[in-house]
């Protein structure tokens, strides 16, 4: 049985409306929370998919459902208000992606259905009570689990057999990256590797003295809402060092960066359609389990390893689901 098969909680659940799909002359409304910014072609390519999954659960914008979009550009600020405005207008569901939106959205609505996608750990940062039984108004998908700290290390030390230092760059004040670093940091140990972390500002700079000498440092950057000036800085960062890099999405690799390994986000909106469908249907957010990854996608980038001088080995390559040249 797939690990993604939808299992429906039949006790403690809230009184939630049922509502017909494809009600005549009812136009249902569904809150859409971005971190990123609208025009970022990440945010057109996930809301494409998700509105792409209801479609094909018939819930056609314009027709039977209306979605209110608010995006973020990665501004902690603008998530605040966006999370206040959508609470205003009192949807029937909201769409969020990533923890700190969330951790906004949650400050403002206990009542209003929540799914999450591209969460860490949504238990320990207090957004719902366990994974197989969320219990209030938040569920969704995560996007990490611990072993994917040990997988981006791995990845590092099958190109860099020498590797000795490692960076972790994420965005300020993402509740996330805790424990995202605590599992790499849990992992080095095995391979007795340092472990740094780096801030990148709001304008793409770097909060603190980048300590690069030396051929042995790598770079692991956490899943963070990234504005496409950050993942610009990031990618030139580990250029411009010859920094053996790993990222933690596919659009990384593609514009430039070594190596990308991490949930397909695209499609965990894609599956969101489902429990928005659901919840719409009336079903409790309570009683929907949070699912956990299971795929994910390694990408790398031959270009840019020969730009900075490495290799990448033949079994990576023969392994990985796409290979840039």
């Amino acid at each position: 049985m797939r690990r993604r098969e939808f299992i429906a909680g039949l006790s403690g659940a809230a009184a939630w409306p049922v509502v017909a799909r494809g009600q005549s002359g009812t136009l249902h409304r569904i809150g859409s929370m971005a971190s990123i910014a609208e025009n970022d072609p990440v945010t057109n390519a996930r809301l494409g998919a998700f509105r792409g999954g209801l479609a094909k659960l018939g819930w056609i914008e314009g027709r039977n459902i209306q979605i209110t979009y608010r995006y973020a550009a990665g501004s902690l600020d603008k998530m605040s208000s966006n999370a206040a405005e959508l609470e205003a207008i009192k949807p029937e569901v909201i769409l969020v992606n990533g923890a700190p939106a969330l951790a906004a959205l949650v400050k403002v609505t206990h009542s209003i259905p929540i799914v999450f996608v591209a969460v860490s750990d949504p238990v320990n940062d207090g957004f719902v009570q366990s994974l197989a039984h969320p219990g209030g108004n938040v569920t969704g998908f995560t996007d990490f689990e611990s072993a994917t700290a040990g997988k981006w290390l791995q990845l590092l030390r099958d190109v860099t057999s020498s590797l000795s230092a490692v960076l972790v760059a994420s965005t300020r004040d993402n509740p996330s990256t805790p424990g995202r670093l605590k599992a790499i940091e849990t992992a080095s140990l095995k391979i007795d590797v340092r472990i740094s972390q780096l801030t990148v500002t709001d304008t793409g700079a770097f909060d603190t003295k980048i300590d690069t000498s030396g051929p042995d440092t790598g770079l692991i950057v956490l899943p963070s809402p990234f504005t496409p000036a950050q993942r610009a800085a990031l990618i030139d960062l580990a250029i411009q060092n010859r920094l053996t890099a790993a990222f933690p999405f596919r659009y990384f690799a593609s514009g430039g960066g070594l190596m990308s390994y991490g949930v397909d986000v695209v499609d965990q909106y894609r599956e969101a359609a489902g429990y928005v469908d659901r919840i719409l249907r009336g079903e409790s957010p309570a009683n929907l389990p949070v699912q956990q990854p299971t795929k994910y996608e390694l990408v790398v980038n031959l270009k840019t390893a020969k730009a900075i001088g490495v290799e990448i080995p033949l079994r990576l390559q023969q392994t990985a689901d796409e290979v840039i040249e």
